[in-house]
């Protein structure tokens, strides 16, 4: 009979999958950037599926092609070693908030995020950096983000790191642009729901490549359409060519076959539905198809007779006099008769009154087909004002967008729901956190946001610093704490989640193996204890959560047994119990209290219990613990 075994905890998960030929449309929707006008590129699938090699070989094929496009695209696939510290102290309503701001490189932490949150996230917006060679921040080194990030932030010592602008001079501008973000879209799309949608902002320095760049990742039969929005402010007057008054937004699905959500009537728009019937308010417009193809033969079927309240034939003849058709057939005509959709009025024909008949459309329930231009809404101008206003008139932060466009986003997303993940990683100023939390007041949702900020400097020269920030990331969290305040005092009943979950970016909490080979004896002793020295037990639960793939806004409960702490995770998910030394003598109580309140909880999936690998007095405690919790059901009984 075997002895249980208690698994150690590696920073390494893998998986592998068979794709045949006949499950081509699968493939393509998990690897849409491997599938172009000839089908499929091999040389990049085999890159997504593992294989390092082909980086080095041959040609890129045609598409968008730069400089490092095949490293970047490893840069995706390779995994972090880093994880999320929980920062209790920086937050608002930390144990029952669903909100989540995360500062650190966006590309680590979208890595981070993989498991606990792919396939989740409804809708993405971002505003990334627009390259005009003055806001683009970039890790110097962006093959080895973690260690750049870290550095970069003071968390290890290293001397010249900085980020820095992407200008012209660098002779880079459009590659290192790409470089940043072609990986981050990738890690991005594997975020998405199956009917998730992602909005991105850009102007016209690196639109043109920013629209090739997401057909590749996203396909082009995902691409939704392009948003010329207002800005409300000229630019570019002095360049000797065209102003701007205008910006774009890129909107892509994950995935064909779902369609975008209506917006709301505004208050014009109602103006037509002025008649009234027993089923409610209507307007209405005439059965006979006008514009384009509008001819009988066209669509041959569509010219029939009705009869009109006068018991006479109506043919579709258009006021020219040639013969057209009606809207739908003779079958849905009946139908809609039937249930009182059809309106016969007198019109003038040839100086004469006649019946002409119409199709009402009800306002219960109608919402509009979303524009491509967005010139309706707040501007750029208003923006900055609206963010001044809760900074109380301080100018903080350099043009951020206006709510209304972001609402617009969340509205028009497929499926769009009050219960939806929103995701914005490149936080800036927080307006998309500012946006949920207002639409969430106004028709009492529950949606969540969730934003990654890099801890970028504010120039000392600025207001923001005389403010006494000093980093974008503290304005951003700042913004959202302000415009809760703004959202309560105006929305005084809304009870929703204002709230937020501070977690900043850093190394593992459990040691990597890299030895001193000048001194590998203390190396290996060093290596008795496998987790970082200072971090809170705290910290390792939440890299265990991000490791088992767990919502981080899941509830934490905690009992206390022999004096050791005992955690659930996720109403019973994980157990743990990370105290720094349990002896012979515990194990038998403390694995009785496991098991007890797993009974209790009843939880749907295979729970996994993780102890401190230096806690036990030796290997026989060890093997006791993983042999009383097996006995009892509980498998899956590991250490860090």
């Amino acid at each position: 009979m075997n002895k249980p075994v208690m698994d150690q905890v590696t920073l390494q998960d893998g998986e592998s999958a068979n794709i045949i030929s006949e499950n081509i449309e699968q493939l393509k929707a998990i690897f849409a950037e491997a599938f172009g006008e000839g089908g499929v590129d091999f040389d990049t699938l085999r890159q997504l599926l593992g294989d390092e090699g082909v980086i080095d070989e041959g040609e890129e094929k045609y598409g968008l092609n730069w400089h490092g496009k095949k490293k970047a695209r490893q840069i995706a696939l390779t995994p972090s070693t880093g994880t999320l510290l929980p920062c209790p102290d920086d937050s608002v309503d930390w144990e029952k908030t669903q909100n989540l701001f995360i500062e650190g490189d966006n590309l680590e932490v979208l890595k981070l995020l993989q498991k606990s949150y792919a396939g989740k996230i409804k809708t993405i917006y971002i505003d990334p950096p627009y390259n005009t060679g003055k806001e683009f921040i970039y890790p110097d080194r962006f093959q080895e983000n973690l260690d750049t990030y870290l550095k970069y932030t003071g968390q290890v010592d290293d001397e010249g790191v900085k980020f820095s602008s992407n200008t012209e001079t660098s002779g880079r501008k459009h590659t290192n642009w790409l470089n940043m973000m072609f990986p981050r879209l990738k890690l991005a799309r594997s975020l998405l729901s199956e009917d998730g949608i992602i909005f991105i902002s850009i102007d016209d320095n690196e639109h043109a490549n920013l629209k090739i760049l997401c057909d590749d990742i996203f396909g082009q039969e995902n691409f939704m359409g392009e948003v010329c929005r207002a800005t409300g402010q000229t630019t570019g007057q002095d360049s000797g060519g065209l102003g701007s008054s205008f910006d774009y937004i890129l909107v892509y699905s994950k995935n064909v076959g779902f369609d975008l959500c209506g917006l709301p009537l505004n208050e014009k728009d109602l103006t037509r539905f002025e008649n009234e019937d027993e089923r409610g308010k209507f307007a209405y417009d005439q059965m006979r198809k006008t514009g384009s193809n509008d001819r009988r033969e066209d669509r041959p079927k569509l010219f029939y007779p009705v009869t009109n309240p006068d018991g006479e034939d109506v043919y579709p003849i258009a006021p020219a006099g040639y013969e057209s058709r009606w809207r739908f057939e003779k079958k849905a005509y009946d139908r809609l008769l039937k249930d009182n959709f059809i309106l016969w009025k007198k019109t003038k024909r040839d100086d004469k009154e006649v019946w002409w008949p119409y199709v009402k459309y009800y306002l219960e329930g109608r919402t509009k087909r979303p524009s491509p231009l967005w010139n309706d809404l707040d501007g750029n101008k208003k923006a900055a004002r609206d963010v001044r206003a809760l900074f109380d008139g301080k100018k903080v932060f350099d043009f951020p967008k206006p709510i209304p466009m972001i609402e617009r986003c969340i509205q028009i997303a497929p499926n769009s729901s009050q219960d939806d993940i929103i995701l914005d990683f490149f936080a800036g100023s927080a307006t998309t956190a500012h946006a949920v939390m207002l639409l969430n007041a106004k028709d009492s949702g529950n949606r969540r946001h969730i934003s990654i900020q890099l801890p970028e400097p504010v120039e000392e020269d600025s207001e923001a610093f005389s403010a006494g920030y000093k980093t974008i990331s503290e304005i951003s969290r700042e913004r959202i704490k302000r415009a809760a305040k703004s959202i309560k005092k105006d929305y005084p009943e809304f009870d929703g989640d204002l709230g937020y979950k501070v977690f900043k970016l850093s190394s593992s909490n459990i040691k990597a193996w890299n030895p001193d080979r000048a001194d590998l004896e203390e190396t290996l002793l060093s290596h008795q204890e496998h987790l970082v020295e200072g971090r809170s037990e705290q910290d390792i639960l939440f890299e265990l959560l991000l490791k088992r793939g767990i919502d981080l806004a899941v509830p934490i409960e905690s009992k206390t047994v022999i004096g050791k702490n005992i955690y659930s995770i996720g109403y019973g998910a994980v157990f743990a119990c990370l105290h720094e030394s349990i002896s012979h003598d515990e194990v038998e109580g403390i694995a009785h209290a496991i098991l007890k309140w797993h009974e209790e909880l009843k939880p749907a999936s295979d729970t996994h219990v993780f102890f401190r690998d230096s806690a036990f007095s030796g290997d026989v405690s060890k093997t006791n613990m993983a042999a009383i919790l097996e006995q009892n059901g509980i498998t899956h009984v590991r250490s860090l």
